[in-house]
């Protein structure tokens, strides 16, 4: 989708993402300060980020699967204003409702987590949808990096709108949530000939039919994007008290400390994306690569994590790491399936990811009272396994995708098109012989020769 409206798709899709991160990203600098106010403990103030993920993992398969079968757009509009709606209870509750502020609080980041269900997910395979090859990469990528630019501003803006108070911040998600649904609604026109028809029983028969196919691959690139954000979300829950304890950052100073880990996270993805185009082997070796990374450099966080140069290089490196990881996983998920199954397993794979948000905090909560050293070598030993199980399990050859059976083909077990051979014979010319051709009537015929075995 080349030209200027192309453009403009892709920054209506970007701005999905873009909010939904800020769902978690944003509330990490003023968690501390809630802590205080609303009188919790660390895993109480962990639950904060947690229990809107939960139910996000939960919700997105549903809203993959609906997706699918009545279009993206539908989706993805009300899911945005039920996300707003979640802000305004978690921002309004405390204030109205001070003796139940933290339940109050808490039920609106469950709201907020359903409402982000059919947010990411569902606008990475309506870009699938919209993109095909190298321009798929590159606009999954810009995709990824629209992500990974709401994680480093969204600490910095979190910070800022933290000054006026702390429940400011849930205050300020509706405010964003309305131009971003009336340009999604208004820019972008939905292909529907992809539109899944089929029962979800079917439906689910033909993921499953995927996954018989593809598990290994699938299932390894699923935990690949779930430890990957695991490990991000953890560190940052843990650098957010870090900066306060040891170094007593507060406010705007403490949200652009934070944002540091995220920006090169964010400026990877955006060349990872643009660089990896089609090729499929360069996407396996730069998961494996970047998996690698997190693990180095989280090893070496766990001998000197005192040292402050240190520490800031290796949760960089870490970052770095990540940004080679996530936009190869997207193409290789998105490319891995026909177009009416892509809003199920791309939802599937948000899923995940929104697991791995959720038990990142509350992990590295129980972890640091216990050890920071294990706390980095347990991280550093999830990533390199995940490493592992990229390298061999992730092959070449189930990273392509399948055809689509157009009307009259019959697909293969597994979802590729076999397309019916027709073989046409020519008929041979007749030709007269007469029964008794001239001067052959004292012909004799050939002898026939006899077979013997020797």
């Amino acid at each position: 989708m080349p030209g200027k409206s192309g453009y403009a798709v892709l920054a209506a899709l970007s701005g999905v993402p873009f909010i939904m991160v800020l769902g978690n990203s944003m509330i990490i600098p003023v968690l501390t300060e809630i802590k205080s106010a609303l009188n919790l403990s660390g895993f109480e103030t962990s639950l904060i980020i947690t229990l809107f993920s939960v139910p996000a993992g939960i919700i997105i398969p549903l809203a993959g699967f609906l997706s699918d079968r009545f279009g993206r757009k539908i989706i993805i509009a009300p899911s945005l204003v039920i996300y707003g709606l979640g802000g305004i209870i978690a921002g309004l509750g405390p204030i109205i409702l001070s003796g139940s502020a933290y339940p109050v609080l808490l039920a609106g980041r469950v709201l907020q987590g359903i409402g982000a269900a059919g947010t990411a997910p569902i606008a990475m395979a309506l870009c699938g949808d919209l993109f095909t090859g190298k321009e798929r990469s590159k606009s999954l990528g810009i995709i990824e990096a629209a992500n990974g630019f709401g994680k480093v501003v969204s600490p910095i803006l979190g910070a800022l709108v933290g000054l006026i108070a702390w429940y400011a911040t849930f205050l300020f998600f509706p405010a964003i949530v309305i131009p971003i649904v009336l340009a999604m609604w208004f820019l972008i026109s939905e292909p529907e000939s992809n539109r899944s028809k089929q029962s979800i029983g079917q439906y689910l028969k033909s993921i499953m039919k995927i996954f018989e196919k593809k598990s290994a691959m699938l299932l390894t690139s699923f935990f690949a994007g779930m430890t990957a954000l695991l490990l991000l979300f953890g560190v940052l829950f843990f650098l957010s008290e870090y900066l306060e304890s040891r170094y007593s950052l507060r406010g705007v100073t403490k949200g652009l400390a934070l944002a540091i880990p995220v920006l090169f996270m964010s400026l990877t993805s955006y060349t990872t994306g643009a660089l990896i185009k089609k090729k499929l082997t360069l996407m396996k070796w730069l998961v494996f690569s970047g998996l690698l990374l997190i693990a180095a450099s989280l090893a070496v966080l766990g001998i000197f994590n005192r040292n402050t140069i240190l520490f800031f290089v290796g949760i960089s490196v870490a970052g770095v790491g990540t940004g080679l990881t996530l936009p190869c996983l997207n193409t290789i998920i998105t490319g891995s399936c026909e177009a009416q199954r892509r809003g199920l397993v791309t939802s599937l794979y948000g899923s995940v990811r929104f697991f791995g948000v959720a038990l990142g905090p509350p992990l590295f909560s129980v972890l640091m009272d216990y050890s920071r050293t294990a706390m980095f070598w347990g991280a550093a030993g999830l990533a390199g396994l995940s490493a592992l199980l990229a390298l061999f399990l992730i092959r070449v050859k189930d990273m392509k995708e399948p055809v689509k059976a157009p009307e009259g083909e019959q697909p293969a077990p597994g979802g590729i098109a076999i397309k019916p051979v027709t073989v046409t014979v020519k008929a041979p010319a007749f030709v007269f012989s007469p029964a008794r051709k001239p001067g052959l009537e004292n012909k004799k015929p050939p002898e026939r020769r006899q077979n013997t075995k020797s």
